[in-house]
């Protein structure tokens, strides 16, 4: 295959452990967006581990995937599906024997392919980017979240060290995160250039009207695992001081049962159903559940562990289906939300001043309108054809340097 100079592609192998198992799934697919928008400019193949149900080796989406094996009972490969690995710890540890296996079988599956592509994309720097600096091949590792802010004492600390040293280039998905990276090691090939949003999947014509049965209630919208460091919890708090409003609440994690029992708490107090859950959606699902909602808020909060949020894909989508934003000052999302332009930005771990900038948006037209207008041009920046032209020409240059 050429790319469009009449050069041949070049070839590249993205590696990650957060990604679709099957059409439909509902884990997240920013990664597989990623992919096929990178394919425009390349020759790619994603490298990813197997799950229970999963296809050993398909094209997704036109993208084709391969999938490992870590464990010689396959059934018992549950380390990184659903969810996330260091959750799928915390919830049962026995999960952690898996560990060294996954690490080894990655090693070994990029050993094994480093003769057949120009460069390896390692997405996360624990385990995908660790793990390619041990393997002679080019790499360029991206930082998410949790795996640059938490994890940073001891042997991973040096680790982590070595991948950034070693790569031939890093980026991070935003600014704050860059700036721990640099703490932790030296490489001058870095740059930040977010992920992205096919903005072609989202908007108001996927708006349905009373989806939720809320009658005459506005519709604020929640979108995100449920973890500490999404600070669902002052976002439920919140709800005691807005009227005339549902919380919908999408989205599944360890926090789960004691969310619930906050919210049906909350509920009792006010009398009514104010909170809703609706657990994990598919991609299709949330095209009509972002539409047809009124605002979309972003309660972030700093960990205890130190993760914290890394950028915040889903503010790009509710910015793509029309929504105003109202988002904590907390992590990558100030790389993304100006307070007052695009959108609201409050203190973290503060309920009333979320419910105040909530109530703010939902009761002013002239204020609504001039967010959700903003927020248009704001996620244009960020279709997934502009970020990846970034990242390819930023490979490019690093493989020129190389």
């Amino acid at each position: 295959m050429q790319s469009e100079t009449g050069l041949p592609k070049k070839k590249i192998l993205i590696t990650g452990s957060t990604f679709p198992r099957y059409r439909g799934d509902t884990e997240p697919r920013f990664l597989l967006d990623f992919a096929k928008a990178m394919s425009e400019y390349a020759e790619v193949t994603v490298l990813v581990p197997a799950a229970i149900g999963a296809a050993d080796r398909e094209v997704l989406e036109g993208v084709l995937v391969e999938r490992y094996h870590y464990f010689p009972i396959h059934s018992l490969e549950t380390l990184c599906y659903p969810g996330a690995i260091v959750p799928r710890i915390k919830q049962k540890k026995a999960r952690v024997l898996l560990v060294p296996w996954l690490f080894a079988s990655l090693y070994w599956n990029l050993f094994k392919r480093r003769k057949k592509y120009d460069i390896v994309h390692a997405h996360w720097i624990i385990p995908q980017g660790i793990i390619a600096s041990f393997v002679r091949i080019p790499y360029l590792v991206t930082g998410h979240g949790g795996d640059v802010t938490s994890l940073n004492k001891g042997i991973f600390k040096y680790l982590k060290k070595r991948c950034i040293t070693k790569a031939i280039g890093v980026t991070t998905v935003s600014e704050p995160l860059m700036q721990v990276c640099e703490q932790m090691g030296d490489n001058p090939n870095r740059t930040v250039i977010s992920m992205g949003c096919d903005t072609t999947q989202f908007g108001r014509q996927y708006r349905k009207e009373q989806y939720f049965h809320q009658k005459n209630n506005r519709v604020i919208l929640f979108v995100g695992r449920l973890a500490e460091k999404k600070g669902v919890t002052y976002l439920i708090d919140a709800m005691q001081y807005i009227d005339d409003a549902v919380l919908v609440i999408v989205g599944k994690g360890p926090l789960q049962e004691k969310l619930l029992r906050q919210a049906r708490h909350i509920n009792k107090q006010r009398g009514r159903e104010c909170i809703r859950f609706l657990g994990a959606k598919t991609h299709q699902e949330l095209q009509t559940i972002y539409a047809s909602a009124d605002i979309f808020v972003m309660p972030s909060v700093t960990a205890r562990d130190g993760d914290k949020e890394g950028f915040g894909l889903v503010m790009l989508e509710a910015f793509a289906s029309g929504l105003p934003v109202v988002a904590s000052k907390s992590g990558g999302i100030v790389d993304l939300v100006q307070d007052g332009v695009n959108g609201y930005l409050v203190e973290e771990k503060n309920s009333e001043q979320l419910a105040e900038r909530i109530n703010i948006v939902l009761h002013d037209k002239n204020i609504y309108n001039k967010l959700v207008e903003a927020a248009g041009e704001t996620v244009r920046q960020y279709d997934y054809h502009e970020i990846a032209h970034k990242y390819y020409a930023f490979i490019e240059e690093i493989l020129s340097e190389s």
